[in-house]
């Protein structure tokens, strides 16, 4: 692996490309004030038509729990937008309330400049604003948990959680958040794919994090990032954090990058572990196999790399998992479980789906002849 874990993206804007069967993404953090404006006037009509207007009450329409109208009027209570500033920057993004202590989920990119001496609020869709700091952050996952301050007045209900292994292509899918700082807002989609490899990095130097990525055509957008994905019973499948994004210019002549209907999500059962850990002891911890990978695009596979990065001159560590199960600098790893490896980015966002003390098979490839072992992975704590 690129030194396992790989540090995650810093919240500028990115533009996203193909990279060898995985997807480079934009992350979807907005600007603060970002908001669009909308126009209306009154006119006088001086024509001869005439209108019938509905007589029904609003209260008898009867809107069912179980419609996107009642899933979203539950679940809005519990989305926050969150303001980031720090450092010269400011941004715009979204969280949910994860559980009565007052802790929030939201992405690292959305956080991370106001993490460090900046300031952050969160704002709730009644109006009420509070000062938020962060507990831990994971760059690799692009996951953070938030604590509100001085939330003791109001009643915090947590949006439940779903279990995104049950998650099947064709699923509804409901997605609030606050695209271009307009808060509240929710779309509607389905889940394309499933396990889509994701690669999110702004193209400035700063190392990229990596999902095994939930896809949806819900609209999503810049300022949604951290939002949550539900399903049909309103319960979070997914944290919204990255769009393959179209071109054009956006509001004010100033180039935008917009939904085309190619989202993804951190499936919530990954999101979930990482938020445990980042509240138990503020630090992420990474499963790793104990080797470095080549990030080049082939296509074919993950290759272990012949030389070492950083301090290491060893690309399979000593002593570490893949040491143990056999597995040589130059052997190519081609399946994690029943999920075909196609690069090194597919592999890093694979084996992060899962836990250090896992057992996993990996299949690989050495002088032209197929072999399969078994993994017991490894740990690393902190970004």
């Amino acid at each position: 692996m690129p030194s396992e874990p790989v540090p995650g993206p810093n919240g500028r804007k990115r533009r996203g490309g193909l990279l060898a069967g995985v997807i480079a993404v934009a992350l979807v953090a907005g600007g603060v004030g970002g908001g669009l404006g909308f126009w209306a006037s009154d006119r006088n009509s001086n024509d001869n038509s005439t209108t019938i207007s509905s007589s029904a009450d609003p209260k008898t329409l009867n809107r069912s729990p179980k419609s996107v109208a009642g899933i979203a009027a539950k679940a809005l209570p519990s989305v926050v937008t969150i303001q980031s500033s720090g450092g010269g920057e400011e941004g715009t993004g979204t969280g949910f309330v994860y559980d009565k202590q007052g802790h929030i989920v939201t992405n690292n990119h959305v956080v991370a400049n106001g993490s460090r001496g900046g300031q952050l609020k969160a704002t709730f869709s009644d109006g009420k604003k509070y000062d938020a700091q962060v507990v831990g952050e994971a760059q690799g996952y692009d996951i953070a948990v938030l604590k509100l301050k001085g939330a003791g007045d109001r009643k915090l209900s947590p949006l439940p959680l779903a279990d995104s292994n049950e998650v099947q292509v064709g699923d509804a899918t409901i997605a609030i958040g606050a695209p271009y700082g307009l808060s509240g807002t929710v779309t509607t989609g389905i889940v394309s794919a499933k396990n889509r490899p994701v690669a999110s990095s702004d193209g400035q130097g700063s190392q990229s994090s990596y999902m095994s990525a939930l896809q949806t055509d819900a609209s999503i957008n810049p300022g949604n990032s951290g939002g949550p994905l539900l399903n049909a019973q309103g319960a979070v499948v997914g944290v919204n954090s990255a769009i393959q994004p179209g071109g054009g210019s956006g509001p004010g002549g100033g180039s935008q990058s917009g939904s085309v209907g190619l989202g993804f999500a951190i499936p919530v059962n990954q999101a979930k572990r990482v938020a445990g850990q980042l509240i138990k002891t503020g630090q992420p911890v990474y499963p790793v196999i104990g080797a470095t990978v080549q990030l080049g695009s082939s296509g074919n596979g993950a290759t272990i790399s012949r030389t070492g990065q950083g301090d290491s001159e060893n690309p399979v560590t000593p002593g570490g998992p893949a040491d143990k199960a056999g597995l040589k600098p130059g052997d190519r790893i081609t399946k994690l479980d029943d999920t075909v490896i196609d690069s090194g980015q597919t592999l890093i966002g694979t084996i992060w789906t899962h836990s250090p003390g896992e057992k996993v098979k990996l299949t690989y490839e050495r002088d032209g002849k197929e072999h399969t072992v078994d993994v017991t992975l490894g740990s690393k704590r902190g970004d």
